[in-house]
């Protein structure tokens, strides 16, 4: 190697080279990002469940695609956007008891992995997690058909006892139903959550019968 008796420069090292490439790259968008390829996504994006750790993820449209088959058995499952309502749904008070839900709002959805259903309700110490007796849970099925539409994982259904002895039931996103969760976490006061929770929930409840379109009805075998 012949040398012209000069030190090289520092510009053309490949280091330099890294910090030039680095300085003249633009900055990256600010927002939110897809949690699986770290697309920036907008307000509105679509969800997947870790069935697992049942945790949302947020991801963007060509992320959430590749998990919409739902016979592929996959660790993830997209979260579908569809609002059901069940005008014929059926609960009484003896059925609501048995359900061991303490109040009048509850969402319920079933738990593929652990194959059992699972409902939450708000509650002074946020949402509470309970297992649902399983008979009872089975009569409820029997007498409402059209609830074999939920799908695991994704879907729930959210049943709301108001004022009267009757039960609505819609059959809602889960990602809805942790949105409502986490804004009543924040209102709520004293025992019954007081009157901003209670709006939430009406607002809420509102928002999904907007959506919602009437359940199919079963086909008698």
């Amino acid at each position: 190697m012949i040398s012209n008796g000069t030190s090289a420069s520092p510009t053309g090292t490949p280091l330099a080279a890294l910090r030039r490439v680095t300085r003249s790259r633009p900055p990256l968008p600010l927002g939110e990002r897809c949690e699986m390829c770290a697309t920036t996504i907008t307000d509105g994006h679509p969800h997947v469940v870790n069935l697992d750790s049942r945790a949302l993820l947020c991801t963007c449209r060509a992320c959430y695609l590749l998990f919409t088959d739902e016979r592929a058995h996959l660790h993830y499952r997209a979260v579908p956007d569809r609002y059901l309502s069940f005008n014929e749904f059926t609960l009484d008070t003896g059925a609501w008891d048995e359900l061991q839900i303490p109040v009048g709002l509850a969402f319920l959805f079933r738990n593929s992995v652990q194959d059992r259903t699972i409902a939450f309700y708000p509650s002074p110490a946020g949402a509470t997690e309970s297992e649902l007796p399983l008979t009872a849970w089975d009569r409820i099925v029997h007498a409402n058909p059209g609830l074999a539409e939920l799908r695991p994982d994704v879907e729930a259904l959210l049943l709301r006892r108001a004022d009267s002895p009757t039960v609505s039931c819609h059959l809602v996103p889960i990602d809805a139903c942790y949105e409502l969760v986490g804004r009543l976490r924040l209102l709520w006061r004293g025992f019954d959550g007081g009157q901003q929770a209670h709006e939430a929930i009406s607002e809420f409840f509102a928002m999904v019968d907007s959506r919602s379109r009437p359940a199919p009805v079963p086909i008698a075998p």
